[in-house]
């Protein structure tokens, strides 16, 4: 066997270029790019190998670790989890500000590949520069934060280990029941060190993903399942994007005539003028998939963890004879809350059942109660998104005037507090693939830096990201990321005076309010922030608009931008769209006001709606 001599720092980058994908039958590269933030502990051999590499694996600059590696998750979740970014940082601080995004990934199930720089596997100048010591444990570095946040975890600490930890670790990336973030943590000096790799180590390698077919048991029992309900509804997930599902989906629907409900991670799995279209449910859902889903006897669902915003902390489901069946990739995700577990991917499980079904349908009376619940919804959520001239606008009215200027192909991008449940409820999906959330770790701050990616990932589209004053506080520097590599992007700041989404569970919950809003905080000092002058600041064009008419001109003049468009408005802290589904958060037991005492009993009538199951 022929063989190559190579530092294994450019061994990694070899190999990683050598990966290939078949996307729409075409062939392209598995690594789209690599995000970096050289330090000390990967610069010199590592960067260098990117350096060499750079027409093959293209490498940006980032600006914040957390950030850039947020980008490359948006990534890969807008390419469907068909093509992958590398994170690389130095030791010490920078690698577990990657942490962050690690947990991200992980808990979205999306891909990426961290390679952050670690300490010496020599030990010998030991303690170096930013190492954590454990005095009665050396082996453990603060890399070691990374295993509990990842599917793959390695640590280099001899340069041939790469020939069985890099194919591990970009099988774990691509396996669609088990995907999710890999980390391969590199001692700096092993990073520079030598070995005589097999030549075919760099061959290349096309991959494709595999669409695991479900037990043939499985699919019989879930038909009968299915078969023996009179009220069902679908619940669309984020798995229906991987398995590019979503024309399965509606057919399904259509077939069996069942309405089909949204998590917020599976939006725009299905357009708003579908005939069986119900909009989003739980927590974040809109009233008429919340009060189908309280009467409904069976969920199917498809391609979802099924989270507590998607199940009401399971007290949405209120039929005593309600039942699951649950199509997942995953086992564990299928077999969660004594469901009729269907292994396997969503198309192939969606068609297989629906053979299986026949020509079974659900009423048409379950059906028109559907449409009626819908129209009634969309009638309330026109209202109180519509114009206005009040002083403070709503979150829903800023959304719903970007919903109303924008096109249908536009994607909207949220991720925490409370702008993600007025988008999900305004931004009625006219395209498929036009709603981007982050809400598996609702990680603040990953709107802006997310838009970024899901722009590279989009070059042709406009994307829009909705962020508050909190979440632009926490990260904002991707602004100038997307200045200085041509990725427009449009962003809307809704600043309505700290975190006000909290500030509202606060005083739900019976407290007072107490330093979630700037008012309510130890402030000696207080400051209006001009968003608009500090985004400017970063290259972007901006303005900050006090009217509802005034950012829908604004928002005319983002679109025809040709470089980042930074809008601030000033909102109302208090005034959000209705609530209709249950959710579960910590109520003080022993209630010292009157209002403790009213949300310990809402806390336990919605408990006692709680489906018991694992």
């Amino acid at each position: 066997m022929k063989k190559i001599k190579l530092t294994c720092a450019h061994a990694i980058t070899k190999h990683l270029i050598a990966q290939k994908i078949l996307i729409d039958g075409k062939k392209e590269p598995l690594f789209a790019g690599a995000f970096g933030i050289f330090g000390h502990g990967n610069v010199a051999c590592l960067g260098q190998a990117l350096e060499e590499n750079k027409e093959e694996l293209p490498t940006y600059r980032g600006h914040h670790e957390q950030n850039m590696a947020l980008t490359g998750i948006a990534y890969a979740r807008a390419k469907r989890r068909k093509q992958i970014f590398v994170a690389t940082s130095s030791t010490g601080p920078g690698s577990t500000n990657m942490v962050t995004a690690a947990a991200v990934a992980m808990s979205n199930r999306i891909p990426i590949l961290f390679l952050p720089g670690d300490t010496y596997a020599n030990r010998m100048p030991d303690p170096v520069l930013q190492q954590v010591e454990h005095f009665n444990n050396p082996g453990i570095t603060q890399n070691d934060a990374f295993k509990p946040v990842t599917k793959y975890f390695d640590r280099l600490t001899r340069p041939e280990q790469i020939l069985q930890t890099l194919p591990q670790a970009i099988q774990t990336m691509l396996d669609p029941a088990d995907c999710g973030p890999a980390c391969i943590s590199m001692s700096q000096d092993v990073q520079g060190e030598v070995f005589e790799y097999p030549e075919d180590f760099f061959k290349e390698i096309v991959h494709n993903i595999r669409r695991p077919r479900p037990d043939d048991f499985q699919i019989k029992q879930a038909a009968e399942k299915i078969k023996s309900s009179k009220n069902p509804i679908i619940i669309s997930g984020g798995g229906v994007f991987y398995s590019d599902a979503m024309e399965d989906i509606a057919n399904f629907a259509e077939k069996h005539n069942i309405p089909v409900t949204q998590t917020v991670m599976g939006y725009s799995t299905m357009k708003r003028d579908h005939s069986h279209f119900l909009g989003p449910i739980g927590g974040l859902g809109g009233k008429a998939a919340n009060n189908l889903a309280k009467q409904t006897d069976l969920a199917i669902a498809v391609g979802t963890k099924l989270g507590d915003f998607t199940t009401g902390s399971w007290a949405n489901f209120e039929n005593p004879n309600f039942s699951l069946v649950s199509i997942n990739v995953s086992r564990f995700d299928a077999s969660k809350h004594m469901a009729q577990s269907v292994i396997g991917d969503a198309k192939v499980s969606l068609n297989e059942i629906s053979q299986a079904l026949g020509n079974w349908k659900a009423s048409d009376e379950w059906h028109k109660k559907s449409r009626d619940e819908l129209k009634s919804w969309n009638e309330y959520v026109d209202k109180e998104s519509g114009p206005t001239n009040q002083k403070l606008p709503s979150y829903a009215h800023a959304v719903g005037a970007i919903y109303r200027n924008s096109d249908k192909t536009d994607i909207a991008v949220t991720a925490a507090g409370g702008l993600v449940g007025e988008v999900v409820q305004i931004w009625r999906p006219r395209e498929l693939n036009t709603h981007e959330t982050e809400w598996g770790f609702s990680c603040m701050g990953y709107e802006i830096s997310g838009a970024l990616g899901i722009k590279m990932a989009n070059p042709k589209k406009e994307v829009i990201a909705f962020v508050g004053d909190g979440s632009y506080l926490l990260h904002n520097s991707d602004i100038y990321s997307s200045v200085i590599t041509n990725n427009k992007l449009i962003i809307i700041v809704c600043d309505n005076g700290g975190h006000a989404v909290i500030n509202r569970l606060q005083l739900f919950k019976g407290g007072k309010e107490f330093n979630c809003l700037f008012e309510s905080s130890k402030t000696s000092n207080l400051v209006n922030i001009n968003f608009a002058q500090h985004a400017a600041s970063m290259g972007a064009k901006s303005e900050e608009v006090s009217s509802i008419t005034d950012l829908e001109e604004a928002f005319k003049r983002a679109k025809k931008s040709n470089v980042t468009y930074v809008i601030s408005i000033k909102t109302h802290s208090y005034q959000w769209l209705e609530g209709s589904a249950y959710w579960e958060s910590p109520t003080l037991e022993i209630p010292t006001t009157k209002e403790n005492e009213e949300a310990l009993k809402l806390h336990k009538e919605g408990k006692s709606k709680q489906r018991q199951g694992v």
